[in-house]
């Protein structure tokens, strides 16, 4: 049998991720230093889904998940002139509102899911959101990273530190911790930074991850984090 053929394609190579070896006290000192410059560049930093209520960031988030937040800042005007309210959207018949949420990615997932939310906040909330991390657990397509969203966003509660695919990828390339799994990253975050900072930084570092440290080629020369960055490849 002859060897499988060879892809003409290339992979291309991935950043590299280098981690330092500092004293607990020093990185605390750098993160808190990043900080202060994200607080300088994106002091402006926030939510980039557009919504007029806490319900509305709960949905236009469960539809972000696999897709981007232009995309569904497109959709959900006319979702939400569909269904005004939350009890409107617990009666919402499953295949109308898959057709809404369609162009999102994954609509009839995200339909069933937004459905059964509405359905639980009528029954158990007095048709309410709720602000309590654990009832929002609750809700159909509500985990960790929703419910820091809304939390943190919405009603400016800092419950956590929102962990998407920007901030998992910064975490590693700014040195905070050598963790994939977006709970541990959470965690790390937690420890690292001051309570009252968990919500700009969360915004601050998608904002960077989306302006400045691209998944593919992070602009490094430009990076205004760099010599606290281990993972820079710009040269001072």
């Amino acid at each position: 049998m002859a060897p499988p053929r060879k892809s003409a394609r290339k992979s291309k190579p991935k950043f590299k991720i280098r981690s330092w070896r500092e004293a607990r006290a020093k990185r605390r000192a750098r993160v808190a230093e990043i900080v202060t410059r994200l607080h300088r560049d994106y002091p402006d930093a926030d939510c980039a889904l557009t919504y007029s209520s806490p319900w509305e960031l709960l949905v236009a988030t469960i539809l972000s998940a696999q897709c981007t937040d232009e995309r569904v800042n497109q959709e959900t005007p006319a979702l939400f002139a569909r269904y005004p309210t939350i009890a409107e959207m617990a009666a919402a018949g499953q295949e109308e509102m898959e057709e809404m949420v369609r162009r999102t990615g994954f609509f009839r997932n995200k339909a069933r899911a937004i459905r059964e939310a509405a359905a639980v906040v009528v029954d158990n909330f007095n048709g309410e959101l709720p602000r309590d991390f654990d009832d929002l657990l609750t809700l159909r397509g509500v985990a960790r990273k929703t419910a820091n969203v809304v939390l943190g966003t919405a009603f400016g509660i800092p419950s956590g530190v929102v962990v998407d695919t920007h901030i998992g990828r910064l975490s590693q390339r700014l040195g905070f911790t050598k963790e994939t799994d977006p709970g541990k990253v959470e965690q790390a975050l937690i420890d690292l930074l001051k309570r009252d900072e968990w919500i700009f930084t969360g915004h601050a570092l998608i904002w960077h991850g989306r302006r400045v440290c691209d998944a593919r080629k992070p602009d490094c020369t430009a990076c205004r984090l760099r010599d606290l960055c281990p993972s820079s490849t710009a040269t001072e």
